[in-house]
């Protein structure tokens, strides 16, 4: 293991501390042996992520969050089980350790897995990371084509059929995500009603039938540190299903910034994707429905719903920090994202309409 530092690692917030001798106790019966040093990764808003450093190698730890939690969210079990079937068909996944359900070692469910030693892109390209424009386009593209792979695969055959609820994906989406903001909502932000109602009123029927991974950003996946150009693994499955594939390039491309959005979207900006050579939106969606062989009628369906849930997304977890179930300074204005994305959506949905 090096001892150079792991970019993001911090020591553990006091609200979400482990113990660390039960932990140790029991990953030394799944073959693991000594005591970890425990950092925190200080990215993430949603499951809680831990570095585990041993001498020989370093392991990650996942686990949920404290305080509320949607129904169907941080599903720990499910995780590690979508991983672990995926694994043996698309190479971007990392080597699962074990899964533990017993919530009386450390609190609730967790898992144990492979850390993914490579680099990971923020809000900004590393000096040096690519010679020139052609080079961004390149890795641009990379990024998309693994996506596309994921798509690719098949769900029965990968040991993960189970996980489908048949047709009528769209309209669960739009039916579900209106619900969990209803259900978070705080008297500080908009209700979202007016493009709840335009979402459920143009839903398309599903495009087809495929493993999404429903969370997939720059941030999420781990480029070869020598050779950048190269991806080593996609990280952050938790949202991973059955599902539409147009939603989860929908669902990607709302944190897609470019370098002519207007000033607050481009202060949310959280991956690289303004630099020089970076597709825009625009053409990220006609690269990859030439790749995936599809041509969606309304686009505008599926940025307006990537926008809208990703409002419900930031709004579920400022209502933590609302209700004080999380006292993490980093979600105290999420109250403010959540009105300028009903603000984004009604802008896209008054241009089409125009």
């Amino acid at each position: 293991m090096s001892e150079a530092q792991v970019e993001g690692a911090r020591e553990v917030r006091a609200e979400d501390t482990i113990d660390i001798p039960a932990l140790s106790k029991w990953l030394g019966s799944h073959g693991v042996q000594g005591t970890p040093e425990i950092k925190q990764f200080s990215g993430g808003a949603s499951n809680l992520t831990y570095l585990l450093r041993y001498p020989e190698r370093d392991l990650i730890l996942r686990r949920p969050p404290a305080g509320h939690k949607a129904k169907s969210a941080h599903d720990m079990r499910r995780e590690h089980f979508i991983q672990s079937k995926l694994k043996p068909v698309f190479d971007y996944v990392p080597e699962m350790i074990a899964f533990c359900e017993d919530e009386s070692v450390i609190g609730s469910e967790f898992y144990v897995m492979q850390r993914l030693e490579g680099t990971i892109l923020r809000s900004h390209l590393p000096a040096g990371f690519v010679a020139n424009n052609a080079e961004t386009t390149k890795l641009c593209r990379d990024v998309i084509d693994v996506l596309a792979q994921l798509h690719a695969v098949d769900p029965v055959a990968a040991g993960l059929g189970e996980l489908s609820r048949g047709a009528g994906y769209v309209r669960r989406q739009v039916e579900g995500w209106s619900d969990r903001y209803r259900k978070a909502r705080t008297w500080n932000v908009p209700p979202f009603a007016w493009v709840m109602d335009w979402l459920a009123a143009n839903q398309p029927d599903d495009v087809r039938s495929c493993v999404i991974h429903n969370d997939y950003r720059f941030d999420n996946v781990v480029l070869q540190a020598q050779e950048p150009h190269k991806i080593l693994g996609v990280l952050d499955w938790e949202m991973a299903t059955i599902g539409d594939p147009l939603m989860d390039v929908g669902g990607a491309l709302a944190y897609w910034v470019q370098a002519d959005d207007d000033l607050v979207f481009r202060k949310l900006r959280r991956q690289p994707t303004h630099v020089p050579g970076m597709l825009t939106r625009a053409e990220v969606v006609e690269y990859y429905c030439d790749r995936a062989g599809l041509s969606p009628e309304n686009w505008a369906f599926y940025e307006v719903f990537g926008l809208f849930r990703l409002a419900v997304i930031a709004q579920q977890i400022y209502y933590r920090y609302h209700h004080k179930q999380t006292r993490n300074p980093a979600f105290k204005n999420y109250w403010l994202m959540v009105s300028y994305l009903d603000w984004r959506c009604k802008r896209v949905i008054s241009r089409t309409a125009g």
